[in-house]
Protein backbone atom coordinates (compact mmCIF):
# COMPACT_ATOMS: atom_id res chain seq x y z
CA UNK A 1 0.00 0.00 0.00
CA UNK A 2 1.50 3.27 -0.78
CA UNK A 3 0.86 6.45 1.91
CA UNK A 4 0.29 9.85 1.62
CA UNK A 5 1.46 12.34 4.50
CA UNK A 6 -0.41 16.01 4.27
CA UNK A 7 -0.12 18.58 6.78
CA UNK A 8 -2.34 21.26 6.89
CA UNK A 9 -1.55 24.36 7.93
CA UNK A 10 -3.04 27.74 8.04
CA UNK A 11 -1.32 31.03 8.46
CA UNK A 12 -4.54 32.62 10.32
CA UNK A 13 -4.91 30.68 13.91
CA UNK A 14 -6.98 32.61 16.08
CA UNK A 15 -5.33 31.48 19.22
CA UNK A 16 -1.51 31.58 17.27
CA UNK A 17 -1.22 33.91 14.18
CA UNK A 18 1.58 32.58 12.01
CA UNK A 19 2.29 29.55 14.11
CA UNK A 20 3.56 27.39 11.53
CA UNK A 21 6.23 30.03 11.04
CA UNK A 22 7.12 30.01 14.63
CA UNK A 23 10.75 29.26 15.51
CA UNK A 24 11.30 26.37 17.57
CA UNK A 25 14.83 25.54 18.16
CA UNK A 26 16.25 27.29 15.47
CA UNK A 27 13.58 25.77 12.77
CA UNK A 28 10.26 26.71 12.28
CA UNK A 29 7.22 24.72 13.60
CA UNK A 30 6.41 23.33 9.73
CA UNK A 31 9.64 22.24 8.74
CA UNK A 32 9.89 20.18 12.67
CA UNK A 33 6.96 18.64 11.43
CA UNK A 34 7.40 17.84 8.04
CA UNK A 35 11.13 16.30 9.18
CA UNK A 36 8.94 13.90 11.36
CA UNK A 37 7.09 12.73 8.64
CA UNK A 38 9.20 12.50 5.30
CA UNK A 39 11.05 8.92 5.39
CA UNK A 40 8.52 6.94 7.48
CA UNK A 41 5.30 7.47 4.74
CA UNK A 42 6.09 7.29 0.51
CA UNK A 43 5.42 10.94 0.03
CA UNK A 44 4.43 13.95 2.04
CA UNK A 45 3.70 17.66 1.50
CA UNK A 46 1.99 21.04 3.66
CA UNK A 47 -0.87 22.27 2.51
CA UNK A 48 -1.56 25.74 3.36
CA UNK A 49 -3.45 28.33 1.78
CA UNK A 50 -0.85 31.12 2.65
CA UNK A 51 2.17 32.00 0.35
CA UNK A 52 4.39 33.07 3.47
CA UNK A 53 4.45 29.46 4.20
CA UNK A 54 4.36 28.02 0.80
CA UNK A 55 7.53 30.33 0.60
CA UNK A 56 9.12 28.60 4.14
CA UNK A 57 8.77 25.05 3.33
CA UNK A 58 10.39 25.17 -0.22
CA UNK A 59 13.25 27.28 1.71
CA UNK A 60 13.81 24.42 3.52
CA UNK A 61 13.45 21.98 0.81
CA UNK A 62 9.77 20.63 1.45
CA UNK A 63 7.14 19.71 -1.07
CA UNK A 64 3.99 21.78 -0.65
CA UNK A 65 0.56 22.51 -2.20
CA UNK A 66 -1.81 25.56 -2.18
CA UNK A 67 -5.22 24.97 -1.34
CA UNK A 68 -8.38 26.95 -0.81
CA UNK A 69 -8.64 29.44 2.03
CA UNK A 70 -12.44 28.37 2.37
CA UNK A 71 -11.69 25.41 4.15
CA UNK A 72 -13.53 24.74 7.29
CA UNK A 73 -11.67 21.54 8.19
CA UNK A 74 -7.76 19.67 8.22
CA UNK A 75 -9.97 17.06 6.44
CA UNK A 76 -11.60 18.95 3.62
CA UNK A 77 -7.83 20.57 3.22
CA UNK A 78 -6.36 17.03 2.80
CA UNK A 79 -8.77 16.29 0.00
CA UNK A 80 -7.87 18.96 -2.15
CA UNK A 81 -4.35 18.51 -1.71
CA UNK A 82 -4.97 14.94 -2.23
CA UNK A 83 -6.56 15.56 -5.73
CA UNK A 84 -3.57 18.23 -6.64
CA UNK A 85 -0.68 15.59 -6.23
CA UNK A 86 -2.81 12.50 -7.32
CA UNK A 87 -0.65 9.77 -7.91
CA UNK A 88 -1.86 6.00 -7.02
CA UNK A 89 -1.94 6.43 -3.28
CA UNK A 90 -4.75 3.71 -1.63
CA UNK A 91 -4.19 5.82 1.81
CA UNK A 92 -4.25 9.69 3.28
CA UNK A 93 -2.28 10.67 6.19
CA UNK A 94 -3.13 13.77 8.03
CA UNK A 95 -0.96 15.02 10.44
CA UNK A 96 -1.27 18.74 12.35
CA UNK A 97 0.77 20.93 11.60
CA UNK A 98 1.34 22.14 15.16
CA UNK A 99 2.85 18.58 15.63
CA UNK A 100 6.69 19.28 15.49
CA UNK A 101 7.37 15.33 18.14
CA UNK A 102 5.15 13.42 16.28
CA UNK A 103 7.21 10.22 16.30
CA UNK A 104 8.16 7.52 13.77
CA UNK A 105 6.21 4.58 15.62
CA UNK A 106 2.83 6.89 16.20
CA UNK A 107 3.02 6.99 11.95
CA UNK A 108 3.65 3.03 12.09
CA UNK A 109 1.12 1.93 14.14
CA UNK A 110 -1.48 3.94 12.08
CA UNK A 111 0.00 2.65 8.98
CA UNK A 112 -0.71 -1.05 10.47
CA UNK A 113 -3.84 0.10 11.14
CA UNK A 114 -5.13 -0.82 7.44
CA UNK A 115 -3.85 -4.31 7.44
CA UNK A 116 -7.19 -4.61 8.19
CA UNK A 117 -8.52 -4.62 4.84
CA UNK A 118 -11.75 -3.12 6.27
CA UNK A 119 -10.46 -0.78 7.90
CA UNK A 120 -11.89 2.87 6.18
CA UNK A 121 -10.35 5.40 8.97
CA UNK A 122 -7.86 5.12 11.40
CA UNK A 123 -6.80 7.23 14.28
CA UNK A 124 -4.62 6.57 17.57
CA UNK A 125 -5.33 6.87 21.25
CA UNK A 126 -3.09 6.34 24.39
CA UNK A 127 -4.24 4.82 27.77
CA UNK A 128 -4.81 7.45 30.36
CA UNK A 129 -2.14 6.35 33.76
CA UNK A 130 -3.06 6.55 37.16
CA UNK A 131 -0.25 9.75 37.06
CA UNK A 132 -2.04 11.64 34.81
CA UNK A 133 -4.66 12.45 37.49
CA UNK A 134 -8.46 12.54 37.39
CA UNK A 135 -7.81 16.36 35.84
CA UNK A 136 -6.32 15.62 32.73
CA UNK A 137 -9.17 12.89 32.50
CA UNK A 138 -11.95 15.15 33.16
CA UNK A 139 -10.12 18.29 30.61
CA UNK A 140 -12.66 18.42 28.12
CA UNK A 141 -10.00 19.51 25.70
CA UNK A 142 -9.03 16.18 25.45
CA UNK A 143 -10.89 14.05 23.78
CA UNK A 144 -11.90 10.32 25.41
CA UNK A 145 -12.67 7.76 23.40
CA UNK A 146 -14.31 3.85 23.81
CA UNK A 147 -13.03 0.81 21.71
CA UNK A 148 -15.28 -2.61 20.76
CA UNK A 149 -12.96 -5.43 20.51
CA UNK A 150 -12.16 -5.06 16.81
CA UNK A 151 -10.48 -2.17 18.15
CA UNK A 152 -13.22 0.42 15.96
CA UNK A 153 -14.10 3.37 18.00
CA UNK A 154 -17.65 3.62 19.32
CA UNK A 155 -17.32 6.99 20.38
CA UNK A 156 -15.48 10.18 20.87
CA UNK A 157 -16.35 12.93 23.76
CA UNK A 158 -15.19 15.13 25.49
CA UNK A 159 -16.80 14.20 28.55
CA UNK A 160 -15.31 11.45 30.73
CA UNK A 161 -16.11 8.02 29.12
CA UNK A 162 -17.38 5.55 30.70
CA UNK A 163 -18.57 6.62 33.57
CA UNK A 164 -17.84 4.22 36.31
CA UNK A 165 -20.51 3.62 38.81
CA UNK A 166 -20.28 2.72 42.27
CA UNK A 167 -16.81 3.62 42.02
CA UNK A 168 -15.18 6.61 43.91
CA UNK A 169 -14.10 9.14 40.64
CA UNK A 170 -10.18 9.22 42.62
CA UNK A 171 -10.27 5.38 42.02
CA UNK A 172 -11.36 5.63 37.62
CA UNK A 173 -7.76 5.22 36.81
CA UNK A 174 -7.36 2.23 38.44
CA UNK A 175 -10.42 0.67 37.88
CA UNK A 176 -10.51 1.03 33.79
CA UNK A 177 -8.46 1.57 31.02
CA UNK A 178 -9.53 5.04 29.88
CA UNK A 179 -7.81 6.19 26.05
CA UNK A 180 -6.81 9.85 25.31
CA UNK A 181 -7.19 10.49 21.56
CA UNK A 182 -4.81 11.03 19.67
CA UNK A 183 -5.70 13.76 16.65
CA UNK A 184 -3.41 11.80 13.48
CA UNK A 185 -5.89 9.89 11.36
CA UNK A 186 -5.72 8.38 8.27
CA UNK A 187 -8.51 7.55 5.61
CA UNK A 188 -8.36 5.19 2.58
CA UNK A 189 -8.50 7.77 -0.31
CA UNK A 190 -12.29 6.59 -1.65
CA UNK A 191 -13.81 7.17 2.04
CA UNK A 192 -11.40 10.39 2.13
CA UNK A 193 -13.24 11.78 -0.73
CA UNK A 194 -17.12 10.42 1.03
CA UNK A 195 -16.45 11.86 4.41
CA UNK A 196 -15.61 15.27 2.59
CA UNK A 197 -19.23 15.99 1.44
CA UNK A 198 -21.21 14.82 4.51
CA UNK A 199 -23.03 17.65 6.33
CA UNK A 200 -22.35 18.43 9.45
CA UNK A 201 -23.90 15.78 11.91
CA UNK A 202 -26.13 16.99 15.12
CA UNK A 203 -22.94 15.15 17.39
CA UNK A 204 -20.69 16.57 15.94
CA UNK A 205 -22.12 19.79 16.51
CA UNK A 206 -22.98 19.02 19.93
CA UNK A 207 -19.26 18.20 20.82
CA UNK A 208 -17.24 19.92 18.00
CA UNK A 209 -15.86 16.86 17.01
CA UNK A 210 -15.20 16.25 13.27
CA UNK A 211 -15.06 12.24 13.51
CA UNK A 212 -18.97 11.87 14.98
CA UNK A 213 -20.01 12.99 11.70
CA UNK A 214 -17.73 9.79 10.16
CA UNK A 215 -18.92 7.43 13.16
CA UNK A 216 -22.85 9.42 12.31
CA UNK A 217 -22.90 8.64 8.98
CA UNK A 218 -21.57 4.32 9.54
CA UNK A 219 -17.90 4.92 8.67
CA UNK A 220 -16.04 2.39 11.45
CA UNK A 221 -12.91 4.14 12.38
CA UNK A 222 -9.99 1.66 13.73
CA UNK A 223 -7.39 2.84 16.23
CA UNK A 224 -4.27 2.19 16.73
CA UNK A 225 -2.62 2.44 20.58
CA UNK A 226 0.85 4.67 21.10
CA UNK A 227 2.59 5.03 24.44
CA UNK A 228 3.94 8.18 23.11
CA UNK A 229 2.77 11.72 24.74
CA UNK A 230 3.00 14.38 22.19
CA UNK A 231 3.06 18.03 22.55
CA UNK A 232 0.64 20.11 20.16
CA UNK A 233 1.16 23.81 19.90
CA UNK A 234 -1.81 25.58 20.58
CA UNK A 235 -0.94 28.67 21.70
CA UNK A 236 2.34 30.59 22.41
CA UNK A 237 2.73 29.69 25.79
CA UNK A 238 2.61 25.70 24.34
CA UNK A 239 5.27 26.99 22.24
CA UNK A 240 7.23 27.82 25.40
CA UNK A 241 6.84 24.17 26.87
CA UNK A 242 7.66 22.75 23.35
CA UNK A 243 11.52 24.68 23.66
CA UNK A 244 11.50 23.24 27.13
CA UNK A 245 10.89 19.72 25.93
CA UNK A 246 13.50 20.27 22.76
CA UNK A 247 15.98 21.05 25.07
CA UNK A 248 15.39 18.28 27.40
CA UNK A 249 15.86 16.25 24.55
CA UNK A 250 19.34 17.23 23.74
CA UNK A 251 20.52 17.36 26.93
Amino acid sequence: MKFLGIIPARYASTRFPAKPLAMLGGKTVIQRVYEQVVGVLDDAYVATDDERIEKAVKAFGGKVVMTSVNHKSGTDRCYEACRKVGGDFDVVVNIQGDEPFIQHSQLTAIKACFDDASTQIATLVKPFTPENGIAALENPNSPKVVLNKNMNALYFSRSVIPYLRGVEKEEWLTKHTFYKHIGLYAYRVEVLKEITSLPQSSLELAESLEQLRWLENGYTIKAGITQVETIGIDTPEDLEKAELFLKGLHQ
